[in-house]
């Protein structure tokens, strides 16, 4: 799960990681009286939307007066914000940063993630702030930092300092770097985060760091151990039916293909997707109906699918192990009578009750294209797409 910048430099303040002062409004008067209240020449107007590359889409913005802190609140608030991030479909901007504008003399990039190979939370850190570690990465991999973190003792401060020294933060800014890293482990530790990102972490007046951008994402397998961290998340920022489909204990991520997936278990979804494109098709989304699937939950996944009008056939494949392939069977005949389906359904069912599944759709009159494998069902569906065009 992901939040704004806005709630993660307030999450940094609990943990004394020091941000600049800024509040976040909803209407461009807002922005106006905040700007005032906190004095200052300056001031940074940023668009708060789940998508990196803000600067770069013109949603990062320099106010010079309290009026054009106004005028550029109003810019932002309800254009549509188009990053390399959010795709040119863009993503809606319903509420801006107003931060104080900070001299900033020097830039670097801070980071923690989970590093999967070595199963650890690795720090990572660059002297060549305010860019994208990735596109940093590229092209000079040397230019940046990484230190794996013993679970056991945590971060040390001599890994702190090895980090630091190694991107240029020495002198007094060493000090300071070593708090703000060891913060931002325990943060990132308490809350079961994924990621966590300060870009830039500035050198600013009087030679102080500050964290100028943030960003987290947390685990949501987590989240039950988090409800102040579960209360931050945006509804807004996220695919509607991917929130409906959660609600109803379904993993369904939007695809830009036109071959919708219902399937049980993740791995066995990753493999329809694989075979789909393989046999030149495109899949629609990622549906993991796990196990346990009631005939109610196979219905709410048809129509959930079938919420993309891009859907032009829907592939079925169950292995059933603890799902049951006569439950499987029931909700299919269920959807179909019930949501009027006029896409073609290709169903593969395979596993516990096979027997029966296979019947109940046999005696239910409904008109379904049969597959006895993986390979032949995705072939159907794809073939079937093709008749449906012609």
């Amino acid at each position: 799960m992901n939040i704004h910048e806005y709630q993660t430099k307030e999450l940094f303040r609990h943990y004394d990681i020091p941000v600049p002062e800024g509040r976040v409004v909803h209407a461009d008067a807002a922005a106006a009286a905040v700007a005032e209240e906190m004095n200052g020449e300056r001031w940074v107007i940023k668009a708060q939307i789940h998508a990196g590359g803000r600067g770069k889409g013109g949603g990062v913005k320099i106010a010079e007066s309290v009026e054009q802190a106004q005028e550029l609140a109003d810019e932002l608030i309800g254009m549509r914000l188009v990053t390399p991030q959010t795709g040119p479909e863009g993503r809606l901007v319903q509420r801006v940063l107003v931060e104080q504008a900070q001299e900033i003399r020097q830039e670097y990039y801070l980071g923690l993630v989970i590093d999967r190979n070595s199963q650890r939370i690795t720090l990572i850190a660059s002297a060549s702030g305010g860019m994208e570690i990735e596109e940093v990465a590229r092209r000079d991999p040397n230019a940046v930092v990484r230190e794996a973190v013993d679970p056991a003792v945590g971060l040390l401060d001599f890994q702190c300092r090895k980090v630091a020294s190694r991107i240029g933060l020495t002198g007094k800014l060493m000090p300071q770097a070593v708090k703000i890293m060891k913060r931002l482990y325990r943060c990132f530790r308490d809350k079961d985060a994924l990621l966590a990102e300060v870009n830039p972490l500035a050198v600013v007046a009087d030679d102080r760091l500050m964290a100028l951008d943030a960003k987290m994402s947390f685990d949501s397998n987590a989240l039950f151990r988090h409800p102040d961290i579960t209360d931050l998340r945006d509804f807004d920022e996220e695919d509607a039916k991917e929130v409906e489909a959660s609600g109803h204990g379904l993993n369904y991520i939007a695809l830009d293909g036109d071959v919708g997936c219902i399937v049980n278990g993740a791995g066995l979804a990753m493999a329809t997707m694989d075979v789909i494109t393989l046999c030149g098709g495109r899949p629609a989304n990622f549906l993991d109906v796990g196990g346990g699937a009631s005939p109610e939950k196979i219905a709410n996944a048809f129509r959930i699918v079938l919420e993309d009008p891009n859907v032009k056939v829907i592939l079925l494949n169950i292995f059933a192990g603890i799902n049951r392939c006569d439950w499987v069977a029931e909700g299919i005949v269920q959807a179909i009578r019930d949501q009027h389906i006029e896409v073609p359904v290709v169903v593969r069912l395979a596993g516990t009750n096979v027997e029966e599944g296979r019947r109940i759709l046999e005696g239910s009159g409904l008109d379904y294209i049969k597959a006895e494998r993986l390979d032949d069902a995705a072939q159907k569906a794809v073939a079937a797409i093709g008749e449906v065009s012609a």
